[in-house]
């Protein structure tokens, strides 16, 4: 018994960590102190040596503090920040209601339109959710609509950042698969616009099925005559083109890298913080110590899972789990890669993305790797690209499920006391549906997350 024990250490390290984090202890010291405590208990055993203790700063440091690609992160937060205060999303969404007047559902429809477009500027989920519930959610209730397809399209449109380049996430899986960053974003842009689409149509057939759910605006909101509408356009579209073209043009143009086209973004969304004349050392106050908390928070989180992994790996994580899969009868890569997806969509249930990413993908990245798709995808750099991009688009539910979802949260510091916790259940559990319809196209199309990276020549 004592054998086996020692044998699948690596095990009793999971469930170590899992039980730990139910509890609520904070993940990012849970993470760092569960690999040194299992550390010193491989000594004990003797299937650790003291002498790879050795190994965890220096493997902290390059990994995390010396990595060229995570500087990216810092910079898009900053730059999402930015934009959070800027008030570029509300001039923006005011001119998609007045676009959409008329049409049933249109200020649901301008809600999602919105989600997709500040998704490929900002990428931080947070900022986008509670941004999205302060401008978009009183104006929706004043307008007649049902509280929880309200709370519903919101909670989902502000979670499109996680997935949209420039996605932070996106940047965190490429290092740590060995992707590069680029090719990552590729993939992403259709399954992102596939996760929008499902939203588009589900609220215009829900719209036109029970249209008091979400009635139209009035044909007199907004500008009368073509030329101040046209002007309104232009005005309001322009800032967020600027920036999406300064950010992701550069980095799909080669010619800046993501890390060099965060730092152009962050300045770029500073002149647009200058130009619509917001911009004072008040505001740039909070943006700075706004930003600083959300990558510190990312950034200790990075370090504990770091020593995290190294341990579990250390200690025959790999070889355990390459076991247990075996023993359930889980042997052909398609049987593995449904196996991940399920789990990944459990764990949203508790974990965050970021710890899911953490723990998941040092496990099952190269198993997968190593797995055969032949005739569907083949070769182990694109079954990796694939599976990068169906764990985006699943770990995009783990923001909306009950009890942890994060956006959840986030939407109810900022809702009303009229809308209820209860309420905001109720209204993402259409929207979750939806976002497990389009991992299903991703899945069996594997096209959707190939199709751009090759038509621009990241992939052969």
């Amino acid at each position: 018994m004592i054998d086996w024990m020692i044998d699948h250490l690596a095990i009793f390290m999971f469930l170590v960590l899992t039980f730990i984090m139910f509890i609520g202890y904070p993940v990012a010291f849970v993470l760092g102190a569960i690999g040194i405590i299992f550390g010193f208990i491989g000594v004990y055993f003797g299937v650790f040596q003291m002498v790879q203790f050795a190994n965890l700063l220096p493997r902290v440091y390059g990994q995390a503090v010396e990595n060229q690609v995570l500087v990216a992160v810092p910079m898009f937060i900053l730059m999402g920040t930015i934009l959070e205060k800027s008030g570029v999303a509300e001039t923006l969404l005011h001119c998609l209601q007045v676009l959409l007047r008329g049409i049933p559902g249109g200020l649901a429809l301008s809600v999602v339109i919105l989600g997709t477009i500040m998704a490929a500027t900002t990428g931080i989920v947070g900022a986008s959710v509670v941004m999205l519930t302060l401008i978009a959610l009183p104006v929706m209730l004043e307008r007649g609509y049902d509280k929880r397809l309200s709370v519903g399209a919101i909670a989902a449109s502000g979670t499109l950042g996680i997935l949209i380049p420039p996605s932070i996430m996106l940047v965190i899986m490429g290092d740590l698969m060995q992707i590069p960053v680029g090719t990552l974003f590729a993939a992403a842009i259709i399954p992102g616009l596939v996760m929008s689409g499902t939203y588009v149509v589900y609220i215009m057939i829900l719209a036109f099925m029970r249209p008091h759910l979400a009635p139209p605006l009035s044909a007199l909101e907004g500008p009368q005559n073509t030329g101040e509408l046209l002007k309104m356009v232009v005005w309001s579209f322009a800032p967020p083109a600027f920036l999406i073209v300064l950010v992701l043009g550069s980095i799909f143009g080669g010619w800046a890298t993501p890390t060099e086209a965060a730092g152009v973004g962050s300045a770029g969304a500073l002149l647009l913080a200058w130009h619509s004349g917001r911009l004072n050392m008040k505001m740039m106050l909070e943006i700075i110590e706004s930003a600083a908390l959300t990558n510190a928070l990312v950034f200790f989180i990075i370090f504990g899972a770091t020593l995290f992994s190294y341990v579990f790996r250390a200690l025959g994580g790999d070889e355990v789990v390459v076991d247990i899969l075996k023993l359930a009868g889980i042997n052909t890569g398609w049987e593995v890669l449904i196996f991940t997806m399920v789990l990944v969509f459990l764990m949203g249930f508790f974990f965050d993305w970021l710890e899911i990413c953490l723990i998941v993908l040092p496990i099952f990245s190269p198993i997968l790797a190593k797995a055969s798709f032949v005739g569907f995808v083949d070769g182990p750099q694109l079954v990796l690209l694939w599976f990068a991009i169906l764990l985006a688009v699943n770990m995009q539910t783990a923001f909306l499920t009950p009890p942890f979802g994060f956006a959840l949260f986030y939407m109810k510091g900022t809702v009303p006391p009229s809308i209820t916790m209860g309420d905001i259940y109720r209204g993402i559990i259409p929207f979750v549906m939806l976002q497990i319809l389009a991992l299903a196209f991703c899945l069996y199309n594997p096209e959707l997350v190939f199709y751009l990276p090759r038509r621009w020549g990241f992939i052969d």
